[in-house]
């Protein structure tokens, strides 16, 4: 038994080399990012640096704004999603300082709007078929009843905490919508997502706010309501005031790797495989759908896609650092 073991052994350290020493002496630190591909991209790139880089990771739970915050007091090394047409400011403020840097890209193609379901504005049973654009949501409020305040609809916006929240309460006050509808922000991700997605599966009438890629985008018949063409100076006129009188919709947004300035300037051969990561919005939306239809979580859905899509990974490390990964997995 003994004589197998140690060939077993050497069998691994043939196949996989000398085991890799990481160039920090402590667990890295991920932003705990409270949605679906920031989990998913985050366990890609935690399980690349410890299995391909004997490094030790750690996550740190949160919302956007306190793990930015993180981040640049160097609480938090590295985030993987920082989404630069709707940065958050305290990311705008940091990397002013010096004390973040960006480095690879997550997805260079990143939506955001407001979502009705198809059913409800298109085919012979449709409830508000005249509703298209968000302007048409006050002559529509009551198809989105507030069961507490019968004068009102209810909008889904995002958690608090998320950058999101705020420009979502921002256009309610712009486009009149405030006076109409109860701004609804769940406490978390997954209460948000659980509500948004129980009242698609039993086609009641809802109006929220979301984002791709996303399985709740991709597993469901949508339409993303119609808003003023993207203009950058009304944005930025609309993010500095109290209360905006004029809104637009939501650019579309390259989305990036964020760290700490001093752990990227330290740390060279890690923040080199991140400068490396390159994913699209397509392909985490179709791993996440996966992932859904087979009832595994986004973490899951990340070990899979290491398994099944090494052609896409493999372009990140070198290919010393793919064989331990591949071995390990």
């Amino acid at each position: 038994m003994l004589r197998k073991l140690l060939a077993a052994l050497g069998l691994a350290m043939l196949a996989t080399g000398t085991a890799a020493a990481c160039e920090v002496d402590r667990p890295i630190n991920f932003a705990g990012l409270d949605y679906d591909s920031a989990a998913f991209h985050t366990t890609i790139a935690r399980t690349i640096l410890e299995k391909g880089y004997g490094c030790r990771t750690d996550r740190v739970p949160g919302a956007t704004i306190p793990l930015v915050n993180g981040v640049a007091r160097g609480d938090v090394d590295v985030i993987m999603e920082i989404w630069l047409a709707n940065p958050v400011q305290a990311w705008l403020d940091a990397e002013r300082d010096g004390k973040v840097v960006r480095l690879g890209t997550t997805f260079p193609d990143a939506t955001e709007g407001w979502y009705v379901p198809r059913s409800l504005v298109e085919g012979p049973a449709a409830k508000a078929p005249a509703l298209r654009a968000v302007s048409d949501l006050a002559a529509h409020r009551a198809v989105f009843a507030d069961p507490d305040d019968a004068t009102k609809g209810l909008f889904y916006n995002c958690v608090p905490g998320w950058q999101c929240e705020i420009v979502n309460t921002k256009k309610l006050v712009a486009y009149g919508l405030d006076r109409h509808f109860t701004n609804v922000r769940p406490g978390a991700s997954e209460a948000l997502v659980a509500a948004i997605d129980s009242a698609l599966k039993r086609g009641r009438p809802i109006v929220f706010y979301h984002w791709s890629p996303s399985w709740l985008v991709g597993a469901h018949d949508l339409v993303r309501l119609e808003e003023p063409p993207f203009d950058r100076e009304t944005w930025a006129r609309m993010l500095a005031a109290t209360k905006p009188e004029k809104a637009t919709a939501y650019p579309v947004s390259e989305v990036v790797i964020g760290a700490n300035a001093r752990f990227a300037a330290t740390a060279t051969a890690i923040t080199g495989f991140l400068r490396a990561y390159r994913s699209t919005s397509a392909d985490t939306s179709a791993a996440l759908a996966a992932a859904r239809r087979k009832g595994i979580t986004a973490e899951q859905a990340a070990a899979r896609f290491l398994k099944d899509k090494p052609e896409l990974w493999r372009r990140w490390v070198s290919d010393e650092v793919a064989r331990r990964v591949a071995a390990a997995l």
